[in-house]
């Protein structure tokens, strides 16, 4: 069954979008058709979304677009730092925002914020890591952490089994570790302020957040995945 587009979605898309022109038209930056494609593709997906905490949650994928424009550009760093930091509070904001209005965490809230979550940190590891501020192997974990947990989910729906779409602890705090490391090499070096100790930590620290998300996710959906 189809839904129709919520009253929220629709109201919530049309203002999530204005944002979006307004900051094509002022930045101008590369690839400018394609961005306008995927900001028009979000705001139309936008408009079925139930609830104002999925809108909160989506605005994670709008930001993913000036988030990967700015981690391209060395000299555009603090602007990326500012974007991290306007995506962790949205992190922050939609679920208290679905306590306070949705009547508490939904399913689809659940699936769709770590999808989102990847959607803009990918970005920011990927963009980093083309303008030479990240590790390209770095940049391929943290694609990982969100790209795998998706696959996985997905082949289990697809098998008629259901996966666990809910927050794990150790899911929440790899989230949050990975923004603070992305978001901090940004920042320093958008100061111009040495950078590689923050680094050698995101090194070991994403890696190690990475595998006991897998291991958390792994034991939360253990019914799905042997078959009970």
């Amino acid at each position: 069954m189809i839904r129709a587009p919520s009253v929220v979605g629709v109201v919530a898309s049309a203002c999530l979008l204005t944002a979006d022109v307004t900051w094509l038209a002022v930045t101008q930056p590369p690839a400018l058709n394609l961005l306008a494609a995927w900001f028009l593709a979000l705001a139309l997906a936008g408009a079925f979304l139930p609830g104002p905490a999925n809108q909160v949650t989506i605005a994670r994928a709008h930001l993913a677009g000036p988030a990967l424009v700015y981690s391209l550009v060395p000299s555009r760093l603090l602007e990326l730092a500012a974007v991290v930091s306007l995506a962790g509070l949205s992190d922050v904001v939609d679920g208290t925002v679905a306590r306070r209005w949705g009547g508490g965490p939904s399913r689809l809230g659940g699936g769709l914020d770590p999808v989102v979550d990847g959607v803009f940190f990918g970005a920011v590891a990927i963009g980093l890591a083309v303008g030479g501020a990240y590790p390209g192997w770095l940049a391929l974990v943290v694609v990982a952490r969100y790209g795998l947990p998706a696959l996985v989910g997905t082949i289990l729906v697809l098998a008629a089994r259901r996966p666990a779409l809910e927050h794990t602890p150790m899911g929440q705090a790899s989230t949050a570790l990975i923004g603070l490391l992305l978001g901090g090499v940004a920042l320093l070096r958008g100061l111009g302020w040495p950078s590689d100790a923050l680094l050698g930590i995101a090194e070991v620290v994403v890696p190690l957040a990475a595998l006991a998300t897998f291991a958390n996710l792994f034991w939360a959906n253990r019914p799905a995945l042997i078959g009970r």
